[in-house]
């Protein structure tokens, strides 16, 4: 119960859904979260149901389209909580538009690319100077399984997510000998209460034929993903790419098509 001891969690879109899941286990871990969004209303229920069950949180109103309100989340953290230990990039927009390449306009792209990759590298830029100081600490960002190949649709979105991907890899050699680890999750479908509604039941019947295992992912299997990377557990794990997606990118595309058939690949 003790593996985050001590330690200053930041972790941004933190009011509901994976980063809500990611305050609770960290808090029950032993850590101060920092639980950050634009829905102060949430942001603060959290914190006080977390304080209520013997954890330590606060939350701090975070926009990442407004990177005042970045600079002022880690220099409060600092003063109010003393250092900063880790840092959790998981806050994006939901559902903005994208499409193929033709259908995607400029301000579209600009819009994905500024909640889904700009908002992660201004966090991480302005966070590094923290973690120096402290002697180092870890970076845990959030990216998606759209970034292992191309999509029928979300052009802007894949993109955007690749990105994640090596700004993950940047952190973590050019700032490795400075104690400062930085890795990323790359989520499959994760059901939560806040999303379920809006899942059309095709898309979920694909997901679950082509996972490993039986069901969909829960916000809780990324939680205990960070909760390792963010803790001393993983002191020799950076510069990662953590699939946590059920097994749907172990296998080649066809895997759900032949397993229908009940063949083992070549041999029906």
């Amino acid at each position: 119960m003790n593996r985050l001891k001590d330690k200053v969690a930041i972790i941004t879109g933190s009011t509901s859904g994976i980063g809500a899941a990611m305050a609770r286990l960290f808090a029950k871990e032993g850590a101060t979260v920092v639980i950050c969004g634009r829905r102060e209303k949430r942001g603060n229920a959290l914190a006080q149901e977390i304080r209520k069950n013997g954890g330590k949180a606060m939350y701090h109103f975070l926009d990442l389209t407004q990177p005042e309100t970045i600079t002022a989340l880690f220099a409060d953290t600092k003063e109010k909580l003393g250092k900063i230990d880790v840092l959790v990039n998981n806050a994006a927009a939901i559902g903005l538009p994208d499409g193929t390449v033709e259908e995607v306009t400029p301000e579209m792209w600009d819009a994905i690319f500024q909640s889904d990759l700009r908002g992660a590298f201004i966090a991480t830029r302005e966070v590094l100077p923290y973690l120096k100081e402290n002697g180092g600490g870890s970076i845990v960002n959030i990216g998606s399984m759209a970034s292992t190949g191309g999509d029928l649709g979300a052009t802007a979105y894949s993109a955007a997510k690749a990105g994640v991907d090596m700004l993950t890899k940047s952190v973590a050699l050019q700032y490795g000998k400075q104690g400062v680890r930085c890795n990323c999750i790359r989520p499959g479908l994760i059901v939560t209460t806040q999303n379920e509604p809006f899942l059309p039941q095709f898309t979920k019947e694909v997901f679950l034929d082509n996972v490993a295992g039986t069901r969909y992912g829960r916000p809780e299997d990324i939680a205990n993903m960070a909760l390792f990377l963010a803790s001393d557990e993983s002191a020799y794990v950076t510069g990662q790419i953590l699939d946590v997606d059920g097994g749907i990118s172990c296998h080649v595309a066809t895997v759900a098509q032949f397993r229908r058939g009940e063949s083992h690949t070549w041999d029906h």
